[in-house]
């Protein structure tokens, strides 16, 4: 029993008019402490290895990649024409290939009217063997014409009007505006980031697309690393975290990586 005096444990009581009184946590209507927000275990740590592993940037995406297709040293608009048509050359597309494609064009002087005046069989031959080349060719001019005549030889300059555009979708509209624009709007997945996300478990359940794996990504990872994470997770998968048979034996993250554990 307790002393005399002694006042009952918030949960016994009682208002005046015998009503429990209940602690103010459990009140009806009281805010609840906010969960903390979902992360993968260990993320940090996996990034950190991924970016030693990246230290050499001697992957083909450092050395070829899209970054690298178009000429710095021309006027901004034309700049931004080469990054938009070095993005829609990419889609399956190995770099090495998208690389010495836009050399080729580059060498015909690649601007929006030198496109407009080339015929399509002649487009053809100078972008092969790049992937679906023949549907290229087609979005290619669709998409040449539409920005001579609604923004004036410029590409947009926003991730909504970019996919309205034939043959460009999320993933390089988010890299067009970061490469291009230098604005980061959100984070590029490709198959590379798709499957190494997946596998690391950095997305809550397996997703099943690029553009889910997006999404997904942007719930929860920081936005300052949005500009680094494709980046860092595309030449990873192009020289150790393969499509098939990754090199889990050489991987700084064998001992962390969910994916590894079952090899």
């Amino acid at each position: 029993a307790l002393p005399l005096g002694t006042p009952p444990p918030p949960a016994e009581r009682r208002t005046a008019q015998g009503h429990r009184d209940l602690p103010p946590a459990q009140e009806p209507g009281a805010e609840r402490p906010r969960a903390a927000p979902w992360q993968p275990r260990r993320w940090r740590q996996q990034l950190e290895r991924i970016r030693h592993m990246r230290s050499r940037r001697d992957a083909p995406v450092d050395r070829m990649g899209v970054q690298t297709c178009c000429d710095s040293g021309a006027a901004p608009q034309v700049m931004r024409y080469q990054v938009l048509l070095s993005l829609m050359l990419s889609s399956q597309t190995k770099d090495e290939v998208t690389s010495a494609a836009m050399q080729r064009l580059r060498q015909r002087g690649l601007t929006v009217d030198s496109i407009l005046q080339m015929d399509d069989a002649t487009l053809g031959q100078i972008i092969y063997p790049v992937g679906f080349w023949r549907t290229k060719v087609k979005y290619i001019k669709q998409t040449t014409a539409i920005l001579k005549e609604q923004y004036g030889g410029d590409i947009p300059s926003t991730v909504e009007e970019l996919v309205k555009l034939p043959g460009v979708g999320p993933k390089m509209a988010h890299l067009a505006m970061h490469i291009a624009w230098n604005r980061v709007t959100g984070i590029s997945v490709d198959t590379h980031v798709h499957r190494i996300t997946n596998r690391l478990k950095w997305v809550k359940k397996e997703t099943k697309s690029p553009e889910e794996t997006r999404l997904a990504l942007e719930d929860w990872l920081p936005r300052d690393l949005w500009k680094e994470i494709n980046w860092l997770l595309v030449g990873f998968g192009q020289q150790t975290c393969l499509p098939v048979n990754p090199r889990c034996g050489e991987c700084l993250n064998r001992d962390i990586c969910p994916a590894a554990k079952r090899r």
